[in-house]
Parts: structure tokens; sequence; C-alpha cells
């Protein structure tokens, strides 16, 4: 067999003093001979056990070893771009060849283009029983049990993971075909894992993974769509920030919860963020307008009906509130105009977590969270005998309160710039430009409807706005219209003996508000500014 066939392309051997004194084949080419007489070259080849010979019409990989004094090179064949690269850049490429080879966790086999092994890595070797060279020169389906090495040669197709069967164990391999200028030329074999069940263990760490991911991207698009409802509460105020926080910290909390405000102050989409941010996200959010109910179908539209229970009744019968809100959240707007013979019945749910439908008598489990909402105050209500004091301890383990506008009155930028691109959406028309009037006139009037009086009040506007603005005049209660001065007054400060401090205290503050009002021609933001307090505090004492 000749050195060619073997892979060897030539052969030099180097004396002690560094000449030649021997070469043949591709190591007889005089640039091959320089290059192999060249003192520093042959240093860091023999270091490496690796050296390459660039030349322009061809790139040699050549092995060097000692033998005693005497330096062996071995001129391996030509080098590929990608192996050329790989053995210049990585110094310890032949470390990693001999870890590719020895590995004991990933065994090889390769073979020749007449199917004969000419390499079997000693793990190989082992686990068939061979010694050391054993097999090379053998034709593989003599060596390897259920090879199909030979196969992948005939056809270049690879095989990859598959299973094959040796000395009675699975193991799961990849065969893949070598070409060397477009021909096949060889095959190689390596066993990828000890068996399948590593495999296995391996596919199920991946799923496990896999899902870990899944949660993690699964609640980072919870959280995000929990941070959009709260952005739906909109507003920058310190009372709007300090009421997102307080959501933030019951919304993962399965208990009841009493939103408290008044009317115009947005409870439904506390009672909504609410929802979202908790684990019932999934299921339905349930609202149930109680003051909008008729007294004699609040049973029958929270409990539910049978079939014909009542004249007019669905045939069917129809699942009640509660029922509709199973594995949710119930929504009980205006649960204090509830009446008060309803409110031992929603008792009992609340207590046992069953509802009887109108009509039957077969109890049924729900699972719900409770969500009640009041513009009333219940704690009054209760002394009055209007609400009941066990009811409404169940609805208020957590109070939220609801923040006025007057209580936010810097957030109204914010909200009319969010009403306007609503109304263009829904009008079709561009978003116009707010002049800046606008906003302080806003700002300075009470809103004792809060902010659905303000939406309102931006509706009717906007409707007149014309050539991409809305303007003060758009606004028909300002357009036209002189505001009243308001009688100037004297300030004085009266003799307390006849009260307490703060009583003394309280007129002064009065008359103090009353003079500033009276200079500034009621415009309640200069009044705040001039006297430095807030225009929310401002519009309490006035009000008082």
């Amino acid at each position: 067999m000749s050195g060619s066939e073997n892979g060897i392309r030539g052969l030099a051997l180097i004396d002690p003093s560094g000449k030649l004194a021997f070469h043949s084949g591709a190591a007889s080419d005089p640039r091959v001979r320089a290059m192999l007489s060249d003192a520093g070259w042959l240093k860091e080849a023999e270091a490496r056990k690796l050296g390459i010979i660039r030349l322009v019409d061809a790139n040699h990989i050549v092995l060097v070893v000692s033998s005693q004094k005497t330096r062996i090179a071995i001129m391996l064949g030509e080098a590929g771009e990608t192996s050329l690269q790989f053995f210049l850049n990585v110094e310890f490429a032949n470390d990693i060849i001999e870890h590719l080879l020895t590995d004991p966790f990933d065994a090889m086999a390769v073979i020749d283009a007449k199917e004969r092994l000419v390499f079997v890595s000693p793990i190989h070797e082992k686990f068939f029983g061979l010694k050391a060279g054993e097999g090379v020169g053998k034709k593989v389906r003599d060596v390897i049990e259920n090879t199909r090495l030979h196969h992948v040669v005939r056809t270049g197709v690879a095989e990859v993971g598959q299973i094959q069967k040796m000395n009675g164990r699975e193991r799961v391999v990849s065969r893949h075909p070598i070409r060397h200028n477009g021909d096949v030329v060889g095959a190689i074999g390596r066993v990828m894992f000890k068996g399948p069940q590593q495999v296995e263990a391996l596919s199920r760490r991946v799923n496990t993974l896999e899902r870990e991911i899944e949660t993690y991207r699964n609640e980072a698009k919870e959280h995000s769509r929990g941070e959009s409802a709260l952005e739906a509460i909109i507003g920058q105020s310190p009372a709007v920030l300090k009421l997102r926080d307080l959501i933030r910290k019951v919304a993962p909390l399965d208990i009841p919860v009493l939103i408290q405000g008044e009317s115009g102050t947005g409870k439904e989409l506390v009672a909504k963020a609410l929802h979202i941010m908790s684990s019932r996200r999934d299921n339905r959010l349930v609202t149930v307008n109680a003051a909008a109910l008729p007294a004699q179908l609040v049973e029958s539209e929270l409990f539910g009906y049978e079939p014909g229970s009542f004249t007019g009744a669905d045939q069917k019968g129809r699942l009640g509130k509660f029922e509709q809100a199973d594995k949710g959240t119930i929504f009980l707007d205006e649960i204090g105009d509830m009446p008060i013979e309803v409110q031992s019945k929603l008792l009992r749910v609340l207590q046992d977590r069953v509802v009887e439908r109108v009509g039957g008598d077969k109890p049924r489990k729900v699972d719900f969270r409770l969500c009640s909402a009041t513009n009333r105050n219940l704690e009054e209500s209760v002394e009055q005998g209007q609400f009941r004091l066990d009811l409404y301890y169940r609805i208020s383990p957590f109070v939220i309160p609801m923040p006025t506008l007057a209580e936010r009155l810097e957030d109204i930028p914010l909200l009319v710039s969010s009403f306007v691109n609503e109304l263009a959406a829904q009008y079709g028309k561009d978003v116009p430009e707010v002049d800046s009037d606008v906003f302080d006139y806003l700002t300075e009037r009470p809103w004792p409807g809060n902010v659905r009086e303000l939406r309102h009040v931006v509706e009717r506007a906007f409707v007149f706005s014309e050539h991409g603005r809305l303007r003060l005049s758009n606004f028909s209660d300002a357009a036209g219209q002189r505001k009243p001065e308001p009688a100037k007054a004297e300030v004085v400060i009266n003799d307390a003996s006849g009260g307490t401090l703060r009583t003394a205290l309280d007129r002064y503050e009065h008359d103090l508000m009353t003079e500033a009002m009276a200079r500034f021609n009621g415009n309640k933001k200069k009044v705040a500014e001039h006297l430095g307090i807030s225009r929310s505090y401002l519009y309490k004492k006035l009000g008082e």
C-alpha cells in the first residue's frame, strides 16, 4: 500500500543539526525543504506537534514528531481553508484533535471508500473487545454490529440521531459521508451519547427549560397586561401613583376589595386592573350595576333562575352573575344601593360560596373573587340600618379609596389629551392641538362629577373644534361669558377670646383666601400659587 493511499503525501527526516537527512514525496519540493530547514518554524511545529506550510499552489499540514534527537516530518495532505484557519489560529489544535479521538463519551469509527476501518477510537475498541489497532483494515460489518457506515459510503447520505443496537445495548449514533473534491472517500460514525436514556434525560431537561422559559414569557406578558390596565388609570399625580401602588399590592391576593369613592372617579377601571393582575385573569370579569337592577329582578340576575320559575322566564333557565363569574371575578358596582333583603342572600353566597337559583333548591358551588364599589359611606349606611354590618365586613377586608378629580388637578392635561385622542378616533377627525388656556380654564373649575364630567365637557367642546385646534371658545361654558368678580373682603384678625385657637386660625385662613380670590379675579391657580398651597386644598377650603 503506497503512502498516497494511506493519506501521507511526503516524509522527511531532520538530523540534530537541523539538516534534512532524507525526504520523499511532497517533502522533496524545494519550497517545502526550505521551510523544514527553518529552525524557527521547526521549533514551533515541534512544540505544537503540527505545522502548516503555505505555498502558492497548496497548503500542507505537517505532523512533526521527535525520535531521540531526530525529528520526523510527515506531510499529511493538503489543507482546506477551514482546517487551515483552525490549525493556524488554535495553538492547542492538536490537543483538541486528541480529545475528539479519545473522548470516552463520543466514540468514533472511520471507514474508507472500500468500507474498511481506518480508525477506531480507544473507547470503541474497548467496547468491542479489540486490541489497539486490531480492527483497522477490516470490513466495518465484520467488526461493528448492525452498522450502516458502509451504506452511507455508498449513498453519500448522512444519517443523524439513529438508534443502533451493539453488544445488546442501544446507542444513539450519527453517520456522515466524507467528501474530497466532491467524491465520497469515506464515512465517519460517532456515538453521541452512551445510550438513548441519556438522550431522553436531556430531552426532558430541555423540555423543562422550555416550559420555564414559556412560564417566564407568560409572566412577562401578564405583567405587561397588568401595567397596561394600570396605565388606563391616567395620571401622574401623587394620588394616582398611590392608587396604582395599592392595586399592585392587593391584586395578587385573592381577597374581597371594596373600591370607595365619588361617582365618576373611575372605580370600574380599578376593578378591571385588579382582575387582570390577579391569578383569575384568564377567566371572566362579570360586572353588575346593583343600582340599575329592578328590585324584583335582583335575585334572578345575581343567582340565576330555573326554567319556568316565574312568568316571562326563559324556558331554558339562566345562569346568574355569580355562576358566570365562576373561577373569575364579579364586580358589584354601587353595592351600597342593593336592597337590604338581597344583602342577606348575598352574605350567604360570600360565606358558603354556594348559590341557589330562583325557583330551585339545588345548591351550586361557585368560586369567585368579589370586587365591590360604592359612592356611599357604608359605615353611615350601617348606622342608619340601610346596610348590613356583617356584609360590610365581608366585602371590605381591603378598601381602596378613589381620589376625586379635585385632589388630582395636575392630571387634567393628561386626561384631556387622552380624551382628545379617543374622540378623534371615534369621530374620524385629526387629533387637535389643545390651547394652553384650556388647561388653565379646566383646572380652575370645580368638578363634582369628577373625571366622567370632565370627559363630557371635553367631548362637547371637541365637537365644535375646528382647524386642528381645541380652543377655549369651544367650551360653551366659557364662550362669551364674563366671570363675576367676587366682592373684596377686608382681612381682620378677630379676637379669639370667643373660641379656640383653631377657630381663629380657620377664620384668618378663610379671610386670606377671600382677599386673594378678589385680588386675582377668582383665578384659583394664581390664588394657590400666591398663598403657597395646592389647588385641591384651596377647593376644599372654599367648599367648606
